[in-house]
């Protein structure tokens, strides 16, 4: 049957680390209209360079078929050393946004817990069988906590025999609490929209993803991400009121002859 241009298919799939990517726009549009964040275009190369306004983060979207797609570098600062963190090109955006949003909002660092572990420990997430770190209800998606500067964090893989689906990273310097709220978005369990062909979904039409398939207005699916570019500019603090020039006080009357 023909749906109307008004109406759009949407997938919502789980759990949410099989989802596939994702649109980037959900983490590079906020970024630049509710964050400030500059970018660079070059029309001849396939990729998007954003910088915070204080110029120490610089996040590259680079399709790279041997490598992560997302990549992150923060300069060093008076309490921190230098640091990056990498997302593979099917790593969800929802979840890349949870630690993006995280790094952009000004109270993220008075968050209760830093530990990356508690989120997902409160999910239902058990210790990896023969391994360290932890590893999902699902047995497909396993973190695990380095000490090194090339650190590998969160993987997901399909079986035992194939390779990874997708692969964060963050280096040893990455503050804690931003990988705490990389983990909790992870741990997330309410499934991801996806639109567009479903084959772009790791196993789908397996058994390993729940697919819940919805017609939803297209003006509404539009909405969603003009609803998140407003939440986030929301948080930033809003300028200063500029007080009105104070009015000068009347001459006094000069002497007379």
């Amino acid at each position: 049957m023909l749906k109307t241009p008004e109406i759009v298919d949407v997938n919502f799939i789980a759990p949410r680390h099989l989802a596939g990517g994702g649109d980037p726009a959900w983490v590079t549009v906020p970024l630049h209209r509710a964050c400030g964040w500059s970018y660079g275009h070059d029309p001849l190369m396939p990729r998007v360079i954003l910088s915070s306004p204080d110029q120490k983060a610089l996040l590259r979207l680079e399709p790279d078929p041997d490598g992560q797609w997302w990549t992150l570098h923060h300069a060093h600062q008076p309490d921190r050393p230098a640091w990056y963190a990498s997302f593979g090109a099917r790593t969800p955006v929802e979840i890349i946004a949870g630690f993006i949003d995280a790094l952009t909002d000004p109270a993220a660092h008075h968050a209760a817990s830093a530990d990356p572990y508690e989120p997902l420990l409160d999910a239902g997430w058990m210790p990896a069988p023969g391994r360290d770190g932890l590893v999902s209800p699902d047995g497909k998606a396993h973190v695990e906590r380095y000490v090194s500067a090339t650190s590998g964090w969160a993987t997901t893989t399909l079986s035992e025999t194939e390779g990874p689906v997708w692969q964060a990273r963050f280096g040893e310097h990455a503050p804690p609490h931003l990988i705490a709220a990389f983990t909790r978005a992870l741990a997330d369990p309410s499934p991801l929209p996806r639109t567009g062909t479903p084959v772009s979904i790791p196993a789908y039409g397996t058994k390993l993803v729940t697919r819940t398939q919805r017609e939803l207005p297209a003006v509404q699916v539009a909405a969603a991400l003009e609803d998140r570019v407003g939440v986030l500019a929301a948080r930033r603090p809003a300028p200063p009121a500029k007080s009105p020039n104070p009015r000068r006080p009347p001459a006094s009357p000069g002497r007379t002859r």
